[in-house]
C-alpha cells in the first residue's frame, strides 16, 4: 500500500541537511553553467536514459494488466523521448535541471500515467521464484567457511555478483533477456581487486573486532540480488546479535524489490521454526523506505523508517542507484557501507573505473 503520512529526512544524515547532503553523486551542472543550456554531463545522462526506452517499451508491451498494453506502450516511448528531447533543448523544463532522480521521476510518472504499474512483474516473480531454489545452496556454501573475515567476504562478493540482476542498464536488460544470468558464475567471474573503491580489507579487519547493534540495509533488485546477496550477509549479522532492518521501495521501479514483495520472500525462505537456516528471525524487521523509484534522496523516507532507524550504528546502501549514483558521498552519523556494481559506462568514467567494477566504500564513525 502507498504511504500516505508525509516524508521525513533520515535521521542519521548530519545536520544541518541543508549543507551538509546532496543525494546525487556526480555533478550534472556548475552555479557557472547557462542554466538554458543543457551541459554535456547532462545531456549523456540524457542520452542514457534515451537508450533505455526500447527495453522499457519492451516490457510494457507484454504487461497482461494493461489493456491495449502495445498501444499504451508505443505512447509512453513517444511521450517519455519527447520530454528527454525537450530537457536536452531546455534543461529547465519539466522540473529541470535534469539529474538522474528527476530522469527517473518523470520515467516512472509517463508509465503510471498510462496505467504501467509494475511492467517488471512478471520477470521479477520468475527469478524471485529461481532464487529461492538456490538460497540453502548459497548459505551452505558460506557456512562451510569456517574463518569468519573469509565468510564476510564471500558474503561481501554474493551481494556484489547478485547486484548485476539489473533491467535498468540497457546492456544488462538485452544480456538477461538473451542469455539469464547464472548467480554462482557471477561470483566467480566479478572483476579482480582492487575494485575502483575497495575498503573491503579495512572493512574485514573492523568486522573481526566489532560488532553493531543495529544495520540498515537499503535494498535493491529483487531475485538474485536479494535473495542470494543481501539475505545471507543479513543472515550472518542476525547471528552476530545485530538487529537488521531492510528497507524496500514502497512503489514498484525497474526491477527493484517492493515492501510487500520482501514480506512474501522473507516467508517462503522461513522453515517451519522461524529461522532463516537455523538463525534466529526475531530481530530481522523488514521496514517500507517510502521511496518509489531505483534511486534515493535521503531527505524523504517514510516516517516508519525514520522510528526504526533513528538509533542504528550501521547503514548500508546497496545498489548503482542509491549507493553510487546517488548517496555515494553522504556522509552519516554512523557507519556505512554503500555497496554495487557499476554497471552504465557513465558511471564508471565518473568513478575512473571499469564497466562490471565493483565498490565497496566503508566509512567508520568513531564517536557514534
Amino acid at each position: 500500500m502507498e504511504s500516505s503520512s508525509p516524508m521525513v529526512p533520515f535521521p542519521l544524515l548530519p545536520t544541518p541537511i541543508e549543507t551538509n547532503y546532496r543525494a546525487c553523486t556526480i555533478p550534472y551542472r556548475f552555479p557557472s553553467d547557462n542554466p538554458r543550456k543543457a551541459t554535456p554531463t547532462e545531456l549523456e545522462w540524457i542520452d542514457l536514459f534515451l537508450n533505455s526506452v526500447p527495453s522499457f517499451r519492451k516490457r510494457a508491451e507484454s504487461d497482461g494488466t494493461v489493456p491495449d498494453a502495445p498501444v499504451k506502450a508505443e505512447k509512453f516511448a513517444q511521450r517519455y523521448t519527447a520530454i528527454l528531447e525537450e530537457l536536452k533543448r531546455n534543461p529547465e523544463s519539466h522540473g529541470g535541471p535534469p539529474d538522474c532522480i528527476l530522469l527517473c521521476r518523470i520515467r516512472e510518472q509517463v508509465l503510471r500515467e498510462l496505467g504501467f504499474m509494475d511492467i517488471f512483474k512478471k520477470v521479477k516473480d520468475e527469478e524471485n521464484a529461481k532464487a529461492i531454489t538456490l538460497f540453502e545452496d548459497v548459505v551452505r556454501l558460506n557456512d562451510a567457511i569456517e574463518d569468519g573475515v573469509k565468510r564476510v567476504e564471500s558474503l561481501v562478493r554474493g551481494i556484489l555478483a547478485g547486484n548485476i540482476f539489473d533491467l535498468g542498464s540497457a546492456q544488462l536488460a538485452e544480456v538477461f533477456a538473451r542469455d539469464g544470468m547464472s548467480f554462482l558464475a557471477s561470483c566467480q567471474n566479478l572483476i579482480s581487486r582492487p575494485w575502483v573503491i575497495d575498503d573491503l580489507e579495512n572493512f574485514k579487519l573492523k568486522w573481526s573486532k566489532k560488532s553493531w547493534k543495529k544495520a540498515v540495509i537499503f535494498v535493491d533488485n529483487s531475485g538474485a540480488d536479494i535473495i542470494l546477496g543481501i539475505l545471507p550477509f543479513a543472515r550472518e549479522l542476525l547471528r552476530r546479535g545485530t538487529q537488521v532492518i531492510l528497507a524496500a521501495n514502497d512503489l514498484p521501479s525497474i526491477n527493484d524489490v517492493t515492501y510487500a514483495e520482501l514480506i512474501e520472500i522473507i516467508a517462503k525462505l522461513k522453515d517451519e521454526n522461524g529461522t532463516l537456516m537455523g538463525v534466529d528471525t526475531s530481530g530481522l524487521l523488514i521496514a517500507n523506505s517510502g521511496n518509489d523509484l531505483p534511486v534515493i534522496d535521503l531527505t524523504s523516507v517514510s516516517q516508519e523508517l525514520a522510528y526504526m532507524a533513528s538509533d542504528a550504528d550501521l547503514v548500508i546502501l546497496e545498489g548503482m542507484g542509491r549507493a553510487l549514483e546517488t548517496n555515494l558521498y553522504a556522509q552519516l552519523k554512523c557507519d556505512s557501507i554503500k555497496i554495487g556494481m557499476v554497471k552504465h559506462p557513465e558511471v564508471a568514467q565518473f568513478l575512473g573505473g571499469r564497466l562490471y567494477d565493483c565498490v565497496f566504500k566503508y566509512t567508520e564513525v568513531s564517536n557514534y
